[in-house]
């Protein structure tokens, strides 16, 4: 099983922060749950097609059906914030995932009502996060302890949520995301890929700190 197989190899993610701490910066991601512009496909290498809307997504996902890159976060998230300002900025994982997979930027926070598989979530106040992220991230598990950033890839049509907590440099998310998008979870085995698979996307320096 895939989620299975992700989650005992996570000793080569870095984990996440199981609590909340001072942000990095004073930077905040915005919200805006209206469909976004389309996109002019020149800019395909300078940032990542993020969608905020579920709405949009599911409508996007009618017309023409692709993977699903779920970033989750919440604004009090120092390593989401340095995620954003390294791994995400990389022009080769930008190129990549825009071809490659719907991707969504949730805040966890956030409290709009959402509509999504015929089933509504909305945001919990006890547990301060929304439930369809919570879904997400625990799948058929209410003992996984949720933490940020935590990616969810999903096949098209929303088939198989697989949540991978951690911060993750450009080497690392490369693998992962070239083991779904190249389909290659299809015919071999997460551990096998994730040891012979020479990730080639270029990387800054900053892109290869590690989380504490």
């Amino acid at each position: 099983m895939i989620l299975g197989l992700i989650i005992l190899s996570a000793s080569t993610l870095l984990k996440a922060e199981g609590k909340k701490k001072t942000p990095a910066s004073s930077k905040t991601k915005k919200v805006n749950t209206a469909a976004a512009p389309a996109p002019n496909p020149g800019d395909d290498n300078k940032e990542v097609h993020w969608i905020t809307s579920i709405d949009e997504l599911q409508a996007k996902m009618q017309q023409n059906p692709k993977k699903v890159y779920v970033d989750i976060y919440t604004d009090w998230c120092g390593w989401c914030k340095r995620m954003d300002a390294t791994t995400f900025s990389n022009p080769d994982l930008i190129r990549y995932m825009n071809t490659n997979f719907y991707s969504v930027n949730f805040n966890d926070e956030r409290q709009d009502v959402i509509h999504y598989l015929g089933k509504e979530y909305h945001f919990e106040p006890q547990m301060r996060a929304h439930t369809w992220a919570v879904d997400l991230m625990r799948g058929n598990n209410p003992n996984v302890q949720m933490s940020y950033p935590t990616a969810v890839i999903m096949s098209e049509n929303f088939q198989n949520p697989n949540p991978i907590p951690g911060y993750m440099t450009v080497p690392q998310i490369e693998v992962l995301l070239t083991y779904f998008g190249d389909n290659a979870y299809k015919h071999v085995r997460w551990e096998d890929y994730q040891k012979t698979y020479k990730p080639n996307w270029r990387v800054a320096s900053d892109d290869m700190g590690a989380a504490p």
